[in-house]
């Protein structure tokens, strides 16, 4: 144990999962929520009434690191609860970071996830578990994709993909499809992992060495999932994976995102299928026809620029610059006008020069991005780019984040107010009263070039004779612009949700019983 006391077994065993980072993070979290309850477990909100918390670390970047810390730390000043790290941050530090967290009960890796309940009893009896010790994951498997299926012949050792099952060296269960996965929140909008790993070798990137080289989920798995979730009232899926556009290369099949998204629209009650985390690279003319084109996928790119200068790009060891990007973009508002377009950029790499800087801020005047994530180079941990000469002081660094920042501020929301006249399908994801002594009615949502958590929202104007719950996708049209928050007001149901129990607004403006998570609730005072 953690510091040497015992714990007496409970006789009936609860667990919390408290999830930290992305959204990929968020399905390894429902993933484990069904081994546990598998496994007798029972599952609860409030980490108070645990008998054993799990913190689904963060291990991206240093504020991530520090946050995933300060998580566990909070949860360990209770003796009579178990507090075990599980996620990135525990994957790629291992024993370094339990003997840097004395604190945590047990850090354990992604192999350990198939057995995590029987972890977790023995823990709780007062077992002591062996935290696992970090190796690069790419060796785990054959480097040519393709082999990657048949790696598990002659006896090898199992290995723990998150969001796959137990896969015998990359092999799926035989048995056909298994759904691991209970969903810890509601809403009309989940994830839904595809792939795990990356197979590229971004200078400044340390994901690949703890999530391991790139695995394709098979297309009936997925679409199995896909089909559980929208049984659960699930309207929207985004479409996850450290790089969706490679998805398919390790099936032999390229070609098989573009035949995967038809499929997975056509699942009854799925009215919008978002695929995020596209490597500009890799977005050949078929794909970008099919990502804009396919009934049913939201007109959205989600391109991982990271930066537009052709030299500095090269020292990322990534592909194009600023006008290349700039042709994709618009080969993409040919097909489809009214596209969104996000990206991330990175300034303070190794040696920017302030050339280089001017080229990222030209590319940006002319992208005409609805989002765009600015962040500062920091070294990470086994990464070429931290032993790359030219390093820039941290507080130069944070000058060029501070004046790219307001550069993207002003562009955004010079992109917001271009919408407005225009018309956008909103999924509605929360329904309350804008305030006690208003009779008005606060209605939040997002369009089809909004995704969740990160590229702002919709609120919908309604007359006190409209009927709306949560689920629905209505057809509004943009009156205003907050920053790249739009004001819309209703025109009309597009698609009514079904499902039993969501939250409604009827003629008088009640509001009927549901739950609302996340930043939408908070916007609406649910």
């Amino acid at each position: 144990m953690a510091d040497g006391y015992s714990r007496t077994m409970p006789s009936s065993r609860r667990a919390a999962l408290v999830t930290l980072g992305c959204a990929r993070n968020e399905v390894d979290s429902e993933e484990l929520a069904a081994r546990l309850e598998r496994d007798g477990w029972t599952l609860v909100d409030d980490p108070d009434e645990a008998d054993a918390v799990v913190v689904n670390t963060c291990g991206f970047v240093e504020a991530a690191k520090k946050d995933s810390v300060d998580t566990v730390l909070s949860f360990s000043d209770d003796s009579s609860r178990a507090v075990v790290a599980v996620g990135c941050l525990a994957e790629r530090y291992g024993t370094e970071l339990a003997n840097a967290l004395p604190e945590a009960d047990a850090v354990l890796g992604f192999d350990a996830y198939p057995t995590l309940g029987a972890k977790l009893d023995a823990i709780v009896a007062g077992e002591s578990i062996t935290s696992h010790t970090p190796r690069d994951r790419r060796t785990l498997l054959p480097i040519s994709p393709v082999e990657r299926r048949s790696a598990g012949s002659g006896g090898a050792a199992a290995l723990s993909v998150p969001g796959h099952g137990e896969l015998p060296a990359g092999i799926a269960p035989a048995s056909g499809p298994r759904v691991l996965r209970r969903r810890l929140s509601g809403g009309p909008v989940a994830p839904l992992k595809i792939a795990s790993g990356c197979d590229r070798r971004c200078t400044f990137c340390a994901i690949p060495s703890f999530r391991g080289s790139f695995v394709s989920r098979l297309p009936e798995e997925i679409l199995a999932e896909a089909e559980q979730l929208a049984a659960d009232g699930v309207r929207e899926l985004v479409l996850v994976s450290e790089n969706s556009t490679s998805y398919g290369k390790d099936l032999g099949d390229l070609r098989a995102l573009e035949k995967l998204l038809p499929q997975l629209a056509a699942i009854d009650g799925i009215v919008r299928i978002r695929p995020v985390y596209l490597q500009p690279a890799e977005v050949r003319p078929g794909l970008l026809e099919a990502l804009l084109t396919t009934p049913g996928v939201a007109p959205y790119l989600d391109l991982s620029f990271q930066h537009a200068s052709a030299t500095l790009l090269r020292r990322m060891r990534r592909f194009g610059d600023g006008p290349r990007f700039l042709e994709l973009l618009a080969a993409g508002r040919a097909m489809h006008p009214e596209l969104g377009a996000r990206s991330n950029v990175i300034v303070g790499f190794p040696g920017e020069t302030r050339a280089e800087l001017r080229d990222l801020e030209r590319f940006l005047e002319s992208a005409r991005l609805d989002v765009v994530g600015v962040f500062g180079y920091s070294d990470e941990d086994g990464t070429e780019a931290a032993t790359l000469p030219d390093q820039i002081a941290q507080s130069r660094v944070d000058r060029r984040v501070a004046a790219i920042s307001d550069l993207v501020e002003q562009l955004t929301a010079a992109r917001a107010e271009e919408r407005i006249g225009t018309e956008v399908e909103v999924l509605v994801e929360a329904v309350g009263r804008e305030s006690s002594d208003s009779d008005g009615i606060a209605i939040e949502g997002r369009a089809a070039h909004q995704a969740p958590e990160v590229d702002g929202s919709c609120t919908i104007a309604v007359g006190s004779e409209i009927s709306l719950q949560i689920g629905d996708l209505v057809r509004a049209r943009v009156t205003g612009a907050i920053g790249v928050d739009l004001e819309t007001e209703f025109i009309a149901v597009v698609d009514r949700a079904g499902v039993v129990g969501a939250e409604v607004v009827g003629a008088a403006g009640v509001v009927g019983a549901g739950v609302v998570s996340g930043r939408a609730a908070a916007a609406v005072g649910a």
